[in-house]
């Protein structure tokens, strides 16, 4: 079959290579006509099992499924044809042994077609990444705050600032990158130490609610459009408004069905004669 003229689709590979050379734009994509708007924008692309909350209404993302995350990776591997796209690795999915994490992550490399998956964790998942990584599954780790884990921790809140805190941080950033991992998500961490934490592991990090100087970026779509208005965290900067967009048109259908000018002639089939 020839590829004239087909797009290549970027590698964590080349993900990792990208590392002090340039800023990783990321951003979640959770279905096909989203993918293909964000697709020519992003290097990166993550089905993150945000979805739960995002699209579902979820409280946290620990009800998130495997079921879930694959649908959603089929239809964002529909719509993207240049980012590297990677899934979610969902609670429960990996966390019980390295056997268990390749099973569910061959799974979803299978069905989906995507180009890696992401967990979460640090020393304690360092083995598992190994592991997979060793029997060819690109793993994109995730350290700092860690959604997955909200039952345990506390809540939402940025980490870093006592030095027990701080230490666990770098020491679980240093395992995952010498375990392989292609990239790093840093979440929720200070500032000072998100960018020492770029500074002094190999692999690229992508922040969010971290630092500046990490090697890339990421936000939830849905935060980054204005989608929500009922709470904005610190770190989300909305690049567009569009929840009042979107209810402005709602009511402006509602209006024209109520009044019977929706639909007018043009939008309705006449019987030819």
């Amino acid at each position: 079959m020839s590829t004239i003229g087909q797009t290549k689709r970027i590698t964590p590979a080349q993900i990792e290579a990208m590392k002090g050379t340039r800023p990783i734009v990321s951003l979640t994509a959770y279905t096909t006509p989203i993918a293909r708007l964000l697709d020519p924008h992003c290097d990166l692309l993550l089905i993150g099992d945000s979805l739960g909350m995002v699209l579902y209404g979820m409280e946290s993302t620990v009800g998130v499924t495997l079921e879930m995350m694959i649908a959603h990776g089929q239809g964002v591997m529909r719509g993207a044809k240049k980012a590297c796209v990677i899934v979610d690795l969902p609670f429960g999915s990996y966390q019980e042994s390295k056997e268990q994490a390749f099973r569910n992550a061959a799974r979803i490399l299978k069905e989906t077609g995507c180009n890696g998956v992401k967990l979460e964790g640090g020393e304690e998942m360092a083995e598992t990444v190994a592991f997979l990584t060793h029997r060819g599954v690109p793993v994109f780790g995730h350290v700092g705050l860690m959604p997955q884990l909200i039952n345990t921790t506390g809540g939402y809140r940025s980490l870093g600032r006592s030095d027990k805190e701080a230490d666990k941080i770098r020491l679980d950033a240093k395992a995952i990158a010498e375990a392989g991992a292609f990239a790093i998500v840093v979440e929720g961490t200070v500032e000072p130490l998100a960018r020492e934490i770029t500074q002094s592991i190999a692999v690229p990090t992508i922040g969010i609610g971290a630092s500046a100087a990490c090697d890339g970026q990421i936000l939830v779509s849905d935060d980054m459009l204005g989608l929500f208005n009922d709470f904005k965290p610190r770190f989300v900067k909305h690049f567009a408004e569009l929840a009042p967009v979107i209810s402005k048109a709602a009511e402006a259908y509602a209006e024209e069905v109520k009044a019977r000018t929706f639909p007018g002639a043009e939008h309705i089939f006449q019987v030819k004669k």
